[in-house]
């Protein structure tokens, strides 16, 4: 029972009643009534700093050029709820609403680990120097974008790395082999199919490993998924440089300023953390500029706006709408 309990328990996470709630009652409306509204809500970004929505806008949609979609693309109209996917069409459409229903656009939903090549609308991609066909948005935000509430100060924290989750990729399963019985190491394997029984924990819940000085977030099929809510609290990352990005632009996170970081094989793990256990204040600067970062992504009103602009960069850049002059993409 007690590990059913842990995997229902809520604190530290977002709410999915009301998540889905609102995402249903969100068709129910006439979608006019948002198309009529889209440039009231565009003037919304008067109300912030000009150079930070062009450089945020210009991050997730690098179209520089025009570019023609092919004709077999589906209109948004044609966008549709989906059992497996309901998640990702919640959130396209809570943007894609605001615009005429006869455009076009290519959504690409899951974890995407490669550029498409035509320009798609996608939650993650590949951390190279040529992505600009992979336009980011704010998709499976409910799973994703967790931030906590840690009251429990970073000295007082065991002095030791925990992590949790499926080890089914082999980067993940090298760690492991490597580290999962270290003495500074508190690391579990949550799947409970494959080859490596022997690693299998409990669950530990989000309150739980913040009990943790360290916090393993290791890439899975794209992004770790519990970067967001690991930079929200008074614990330090730990992982190598990002390889995947998504809306939370992990490509702009400065290592050992905004995460602690490890080699690609490593190989330096034990090194790292001692360092930090001998050296708070250092650690205690790191966290201090991870939560500063991840505030940035808690204004709904300003992240609205920034999310419209990328769609509407995306739609100008296809050749589907007019040009609209204004200071925020160009």
């Amino acid at each position: 029972m007690k590990p059913l309990l842990k995997r229902l328990s809520v604190r530290h996470k977002n709410n999915k009643f009301l998540y889905y709630s609102t995402g249903f009652a969100r068709l129910l409306l006439p979608a006019f009534l948002f198309r009529i509204n889209l440039q009231s809500k565009l003037r919304g970004a008067e109300n912030y700093d000009t150079q930070y929505l062009r450089s945020r806008v210009n991050y997730y949609n690098k179209i520089n050029d025009t570019v023609q979609l092919p004709d077999t693309l589906p209109a948004l109209s044609e966008l549709k709820l989906r059992k497996k996917q309901k998640v990702y069409f919640f959130d396209s459409y809570e943007y894609t609403r605001y615009f005429n229903q006869h455009l076009k656009a290519s959504f690409l939903f899951g974890d995407i680990r490669e550029v498409p090549a035509v320009p798609g609308i996608l939650k993650s991609r590949p951390l190279l120097d040529d992505n600009s066909n992979s336009v980011l948005l704010k998709l499976n935000k409910v799973r994703h974008f967790i931030y906590t509430r840690d009251k429990k100060p970073f000295e007082s924290k065991k002095n030791m790395l925990v992590g949790r989750g499926g080890i089914t990729r082999p980067h993940r399963i090298k760690f492991y082999e490597m580290y999962f019985n270290h003495p500074l190491c508190n690391i579990g394997q949550t799947n409970r199919w494959g080859k490596n029984d022997h690693w299998i924990k409990e669950r530990l819940t989000i309150d739980e490993q913040l009990d943790y000085k360290f916090i393993l977030c290791l890439e899975g099929n794209d992004v770790a998924s519990n970067l967001k809510w690991v930079m929200s609290s008074n614990s330090l990352a730990v992982m190598p440089k990002p390889k995947f990005e998504t809306w939370f632009m992990e490509g702009t996170l400065i290592p050992n300023h905004h995460y602690v970081m490890i080699n690609d094989d490593y190989s330096d793990l034990e090194e790292r953390l001692t360092h930090y256990i001998h050296h708070p204040e250092e650690a205690l600067t790191i966290i201090r500029n991870a939560n500063e970062y991840v505030a940035q992504f808690r204004n709904k009103k300003r992240e609205d706006v920034i999310s419209l602009l990328v769609l509407e960069k995306y739609f100008y850049k296809t050749g589907q709408i007019p040009y609209r002059p204004q200071p925020y993409y160009e």
